[in-house]
């Protein structure tokens, strides 16, 4: 098997350290033929988030918090068996936990500034309210005859 297509970078020039990385193959269940049976191409990929020494001590904190559920034991697993070929599926892996830990470690969005509504538009609300009422109130019964 070739070397695999990495580095994968997390965001900026922040990349999964391969060393850092603990593959485990096993069967992949579902259609495939004969070869199936006998070959392991379902991968499932770890990475220690909680002793990583990749990720800034920000990030790193960061996607503790954001990961807590996925978490066991600080360590984030990933599984990928869509492809029949072990290769592929490392490959899927690695990019997919690549992104979690890119979508992880993003800093919080910036606090929604509250905006007011400017006065013309209120007025004009208040104003095709005001007209609606009168519509409605024209129709009722009691001023005919």
């Amino acid at each position: 098997m070739d070397h695999m297509s990495g580095p994968y970078p997390v965001r900026g020039s922040v990349c999964l350290p391969e060393t850092e990385l603990m593959w485990r193959f096993s069967r992949s269940s579902g259609p495939g033929g004969q070869h199936v049976n006998t070959s392991d191409s379902q991968v499932e990929l770890r990475f220690d988030l909680a002793r990583t020494e990749a990720l800034p001590e920000v990030w790193k904190q960061r996607a503790l918090e954001r990961l807590a559920g996925r978490l066991v034991g600080g360590v984030v697993t990933v599984r990928a068996s869509e492809h029949r070929s072990q290769w592929r599926n490392r490959e899927a892996a690695a990019v997919r936990l690549a992104a979690l830990l890119a979508e992880a470690t993003a800093p919080p969005p910036k606090p929604r500034r509250p905006t007011r509504v400017p006065r013309g538009i209120n007025e004009r609300r208040l104003r095709e309210k005001k007209q609606r009422s009168e519509t409605k109130r024209g129709r009722s019964a009691r001023h005919w005859g």
